[in-house]
Protein backbone atom coordinates (compact mmCIF):
# COMPACT_ATOMS: atom_id res chain seq x y z
CA UNK A 1 0.00 0.00 0.00
CA UNK A 2 0.89 3.07 -1.10
CA UNK A 3 2.16 5.43 1.98
CA UNK A 4 -0.54 6.92 4.19
CA UNK A 5 0.83 10.69 4.06
CA UNK A 6 0.80 10.58 0.14
CA UNK A 7 -2.81 9.67 0.11
CA UNK A 8 -4.77 11.18 3.27
CA UNK A 9 -3.35 14.61 4.66
CA UNK A 10 -2.76 16.06 8.07
CA UNK A 11 -5.95 17.97 10.35
CA UNK A 12 -6.63 21.16 10.31
CA UNK A 13 -6.20 22.19 14.05
CA UNK A 14 -8.32 25.64 13.15
CA UNK A 15 -11.31 24.01 11.63
CA UNK A 16 -14.21 24.22 14.13
CA UNK A 17 -15.07 20.59 11.90
CA UNK A 18 -15.30 18.09 14.11
CA UNK A 19 -11.46 15.70 14.35
CA UNK A 20 -13.66 12.21 13.35
CA UNK A 21 -15.47 14.35 10.17
CA UNK A 22 -12.04 15.36 9.44
CA UNK A 23 -10.59 12.45 8.65
CA UNK A 24 -14.02 10.92 6.92
CA UNK A 25 -13.65 13.59 4.41
CA UNK A 26 -10.18 12.78 3.77
CA UNK A 27 -10.95 8.54 3.57
CA UNK A 28 -14.08 9.48 1.30
CA UNK A 29 -12.06 11.76 -1.12
CA UNK A 30 -9.64 9.40 -1.19
CA UNK A 31 -12.44 6.67 -2.47
CA UNK A 32 -13.71 9.04 -4.81
CA UNK A 33 -10.39 9.87 -6.46
CA UNK A 34 -9.72 5.92 -7.02
CA UNK A 35 -7.01 5.44 -4.05
CA UNK A 36 -8.53 3.10 -2.72
CA UNK A 37 -10.19 0.64 -5.21
CA UNK A 38 -13.29 -1.27 -5.18
CA UNK A 39 -13.21 -3.72 -2.68
CA UNK A 40 -9.92 -2.71 -1.46
CA UNK A 41 -9.23 -2.48 2.52
CA UNK A 42 -8.97 0.58 3.83
CA UNK A 43 -6.09 1.26 6.32
CA UNK A 44 -6.43 -0.13 9.85
CA UNK A 45 -7.23 1.41 12.88
CA UNK A 46 -3.84 0.59 14.56
CA UNK A 47 -2.66 2.35 11.19
CA UNK A 48 -4.70 5.54 11.43
CA UNK A 49 -4.06 6.08 14.75
CA UNK A 50 -0.91 6.73 14.45
CA UNK A 51 -1.35 8.64 10.79
CA UNK A 52 -3.79 11.07 12.93
CA UNK A 53 -2.39 11.21 16.37
CA UNK A 54 -6.05 10.31 17.41
CA UNK A 55 -7.96 7.98 19.35
CA UNK A 56 -9.08 4.22 18.52
CA UNK A 57 -12.54 5.80 18.98
CA UNK A 58 -12.47 8.59 16.58
CA UNK A 59 -11.52 6.34 14.10
CA UNK A 60 -14.51 4.32 14.70
CA UNK A 61 -16.56 7.35 14.64
CA UNK A 62 -15.06 8.21 11.14
CA UNK A 63 -15.35 4.58 10.02
CA UNK A 64 -19.51 4.89 10.93
CA UNK A 65 -20.02 7.39 9.00
CA UNK A 66 -18.72 5.93 5.86
CA UNK A 67 -20.89 3.04 6.32
CA UNK A 68 -24.08 4.93 6.74
CA UNK A 69 -23.03 6.77 4.08
CA UNK A 70 -22.96 3.35 2.39
CA UNK A 71 -18.81 3.87 1.00
CA UNK A 72 -17.44 1.03 3.00
CA UNK A 73 -18.27 -1.92 4.72
CA UNK A 74 -16.98 -3.75 7.89
CA UNK A 75 -15.95 -7.41 7.88
CA UNK A 76 -15.75 -8.94 11.24
CA UNK A 77 -11.73 -9.71 12.00
CA UNK A 78 -10.87 -8.59 8.39
CA UNK A 79 -11.44 -4.35 8.68
CA UNK A 80 -13.35 -2.22 6.47
CA UNK A 81 -13.40 -2.37 3.12
CA UNK A 82 -14.49 0.12 0.23
CA UNK A 83 -17.97 -0.87 -1.38
CA UNK A 84 -18.00 -2.24 -4.66
CA UNK A 85 -19.85 -0.22 -7.22
CA UNK A 86 -23.60 -1.08 -8.29
CA UNK A 87 -22.86 -3.94 -10.99
CA UNK A 88 -26.47 -4.21 -12.73
CA UNK A 89 -27.70 -1.02 -15.04
CA UNK A 90 -31.01 -1.38 -15.37
CA UNK A 91 -31.80 0.08 -18.55
CA UNK A 92 -35.30 0.95 -18.85
CA UNK A 93 -36.14 2.11 -22.51
CA UNK A 94 -34.71 -2.20 -23.30
CA UNK A 95 -35.34 -4.42 -20.44
CA UNK A 96 -38.72 -4.73 -21.54
CA UNK A 97 -37.92 -4.79 -25.45
CA UNK A 98 -40.37 -8.01 -26.98
CA UNK A 99 -37.14 -9.37 -28.41
CA UNK A 100 -36.22 -10.32 -24.86
CA UNK A 101 -39.02 -12.23 -24.15
CA UNK A 102 -38.97 -13.80 -27.76
CA UNK A 103 -35.53 -14.99 -26.79
CA UNK A 104 -37.09 -16.09 -23.84
CA UNK A 105 -35.45 -14.34 -21.60
CA UNK A 106 -37.00 -12.34 -18.38
CA UNK A 107 -35.82 -8.52 -17.79
CA UNK A 108 -33.99 -9.80 -14.50
CA UNK A 109 -31.71 -12.90 -17.20
CA UNK A 110 -31.02 -9.84 -19.36
CA UNK A 111 -29.57 -7.79 -16.91
CA UNK A 112 -27.63 -10.31 -15.49
CA UNK A 113 -26.22 -11.40 -18.71
CA UNK A 114 -24.96 -7.33 -19.12
CA UNK A 115 -23.22 -7.34 -15.98
CA UNK A 116 -21.65 -10.57 -16.37
CA UNK A 117 -23.27 -12.14 -13.75
CA UNK A 118 -24.95 -15.28 -12.98
CA UNK A 119 -29.06 -15.31 -11.88
CA UNK A 120 -30.90 -17.02 -9.74
CA UNK A 121 -34.26 -16.74 -8.20
CA UNK A 122 -35.71 -18.05 -4.94
CA UNK A 123 -37.98 -17.81 -1.74
CA UNK A 124 -40.55 -17.92 -4.87
CA UNK A 125 -44.45 -17.66 -3.53
CA UNK A 126 -47.56 -17.93 -5.48
CA UNK A 127 -50.91 -17.74 -4.30
CA UNK A 128 -54.82 -16.17 -4.65
CA UNK A 129 -55.39 -13.46 -2.23
CA UNK A 130 -57.13 -10.21 -1.62
CA UNK A 131 -55.65 -7.51 -3.10
CA UNK A 132 -54.80 -4.41 -1.63
CA UNK A 133 -56.64 -1.15 -1.68
CA UNK A 134 -53.53 0.73 -4.05
CA UNK A 135 -53.13 -2.59 -6.45
CA UNK A 136 -56.86 -3.14 -6.50
CA UNK A 137 -57.04 0.80 -7.43
CA UNK A 138 -54.19 0.35 -10.10
CA UNK A 139 -55.70 -3.02 -11.47
CA UNK A 140 -59.04 -1.60 -12.28
CA UNK A 141 -61.01 -1.85 -8.86
CA UNK A 142 -60.16 -6.01 -8.98
CA UNK A 143 -61.02 -7.72 -5.36
CA UNK A 144 -58.36 -10.70 -5.66
CA UNK A 145 -55.23 -11.07 -7.15
CA UNK A 146 -52.85 -13.72 -8.23
CA UNK A 147 -49.29 -12.65 -6.18
CA UNK A 148 -46.01 -14.08 -7.11
CA UNK A 149 -43.24 -13.51 -5.04
CA UNK A 150 -40.02 -13.98 -5.31
CA UNK A 151 -36.32 -12.62 -4.19
CA UNK A 152 -33.41 -12.51 -6.94
CA UNK A 153 -30.19 -13.17 -6.32
CA UNK A 154 -26.63 -12.08 -8.51
CA UNK A 155 -23.74 -14.62 -8.01
CA UNK A 156 -25.74 -15.31 -4.80
CA UNK A 157 -26.21 -12.08 -3.60
CA UNK A 158 -29.41 -10.68 -2.68
CA UNK A 159 -30.58 -7.75 -5.01
CA UNK A 160 -33.85 -7.22 -4.71
CA UNK A 161 -37.31 -8.60 -4.16
CA UNK A 162 -40.71 -8.69 -6.03
CA UNK A 163 -44.23 -8.95 -5.83
CA UNK A 164 -46.04 -9.43 -9.15
CA UNK A 165 -50.07 -8.88 -9.17
CA UNK A 166 -52.07 -9.94 -11.35
CA UNK A 167 -55.96 -10.26 -12.08
CA UNK A 168 -57.36 -13.97 -11.28
CA UNK A 169 -59.70 -13.74 -14.67
CA UNK A 170 -56.19 -13.60 -16.70
CA UNK A 171 -53.88 -15.66 -14.81
CA UNK A 172 -55.55 -18.00 -13.02
CA UNK A 173 -55.72 -21.44 -14.14
CA UNK A 174 -52.40 -20.74 -16.86
CA UNK A 175 -48.63 -21.11 -16.51
CA UNK A 176 -48.72 -17.51 -15.12
CA UNK A 177 -49.91 -19.61 -11.60
CA UNK A 178 -47.29 -22.53 -11.93
CA UNK A 179 -43.55 -22.07 -9.80
CA UNK A 180 -42.01 -21.55 -13.28
CA UNK A 181 -44.00 -19.55 -15.51
CA UNK A 182 -41.65 -20.48 -18.66
CA UNK A 183 -39.14 -18.99 -20.76
CA UNK A 184 -39.57 -15.02 -21.01
CA UNK A 185 -41.36 -14.99 -17.62
CA UNK A 186 -45.15 -13.65 -17.31
CA UNK A 187 -45.09 -11.29 -19.91
CA UNK A 188 -44.44 -13.70 -22.60
CA UNK A 189 -47.36 -15.33 -20.86
CA UNK A 190 -49.93 -12.49 -21.23
CA UNK A 191 -49.37 -11.75 -24.24
CA UNK A 192 -49.65 -15.37 -25.33
CA UNK A 193 -53.06 -15.41 -23.69
CA UNK A 194 -54.31 -12.35 -26.06
CA UNK A 195 -52.33 -9.46 -23.99
CA UNK A 196 -49.91 -7.93 -26.17
CA UNK A 197 -48.10 -5.38 -24.23
CA UNK A 198 -48.51 -2.08 -24.89
CA UNK A 199 -46.49 0.68 -22.21
CA UNK A 200 -45.53 0.61 -18.67
CA UNK A 201 -45.68 3.11 -15.88
CA UNK A 202 -42.86 3.04 -13.15
CA UNK A 203 -43.68 4.86 -10.16
CA UNK A 204 -39.54 5.31 -8.27
CA UNK A 205 -38.64 6.15 -4.74
CA UNK A 206 -35.55 5.55 -2.42
CA UNK A 207 -35.93 5.27 1.32
CA UNK A 208 -34.54 3.20 3.71
CA UNK A 209 -35.39 -0.12 4.44
CA UNK A 210 -37.44 -1.71 7.11
CA UNK A 211 -35.94 -4.82 9.42
CA UNK A 212 -37.64 -7.13 7.33
CA UNK A 213 -36.12 -6.02 4.10
CA UNK A 214 -32.85 -5.27 5.59
CA UNK A 215 -33.08 -9.57 6.71
CA UNK A 216 -34.39 -10.47 3.04
CA UNK A 217 -31.41 -8.53 0.89
CA UNK A 218 -28.97 -9.18 3.69
CA UNK A 219 -28.44 -5.23 3.60
CA UNK A 220 -25.28 -3.76 4.83
CA UNK A 221 -25.65 -0.84 7.43
CA UNK A 222 -26.58 2.40 5.92
CA UNK A 223 -28.21 1.13 2.60
CA UNK A 224 -30.44 2.32 1.16
CA UNK A 225 -33.35 0.56 -0.97
CA UNK A 226 -35.01 2.35 -4.20
CA UNK A 227 -38.88 1.05 -3.66
CA UNK A 228 -40.60 0.75 -7.42
CA UNK A 229 -43.93 0.36 -8.74
CA UNK A 230 -44.36 -0.72 -12.22
CA UNK A 231 -48.31 -1.21 -13.74
CA UNK A 232 -47.94 -3.03 -16.93
CA UNK A 233 -50.46 -2.09 -19.69
CA UNK A 234 -52.02 -4.00 -22.48
CA UNK A 235 -52.91 -2.53 -26.47
CA UNK A 236 -56.34 -2.18 -25.18
CA UNK A 237 -55.14 -0.02 -22.14
CA UNK A 238 -56.40 -2.61 -19.38
CA UNK A 239 -53.50 -2.69 -16.23
CA UNK A 240 -52.50 -6.38 -16.47
CA UNK A 241 -49.81 -6.64 -13.78
CA UNK A 242 -48.93 -4.59 -10.63
CA UNK A 243 -45.22 -5.29 -9.73
CA UNK A 244 -44.00 -4.14 -6.33
CA UNK A 245 -39.81 -4.11 -6.18
CA UNK A 246 -37.63 -3.77 -3.23
CA UNK A 247 -34.15 -3.40 -4.31
CA UNK A 248 -30.94 -3.15 -2.91
CA UNK A 249 -29.61 0.62 -3.96
CA UNK A 250 -25.89 -0.25 -4.04
CA UNK A 251 -26.82 -3.29 -6.25
CA UNK A 252 -28.49 -0.81 -9.25
CA UNK A 253 -27.41 2.08 -11.46
CA UNK A 254 -31.30 3.33 -12.50
CA UNK A 255 -30.50 4.20 -16.84
CA UNK A 256 -33.32 6.35 -18.87
CA UNK A 257 -33.36 7.35 -21.91
CA UNK A 258 -36.08 10.40 -22.16
CA UNK A 259 -36.95 12.72 -25.81
CA UNK A 260 -35.95 16.03 -25.92
CA UNK A 261 -39.45 16.87 -27.05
Amino acid sequence: MTSLPSILGGLDPTSDRAVFRQIADQLREAIDRGRFKEGEKLPSEAELVEHYGVSRMTVRNSFSILQGEGLVHAEHGKGVFVRPRPPVRRLASDRFARRHREQGKSAFIVEADAAGSHPKVDSLEVKEEKASQDVSTRLGSVRRVLARRRRYLLDGRPVEFATSYLPLDIARGTQIAEPNPGPGGIYARLEELGHQLDHFEEEIRARMPSPAEVKTLQLASGVPVIHLIRTAFDTAGRAVEVCDTIMAADAYVLSYQLPAT
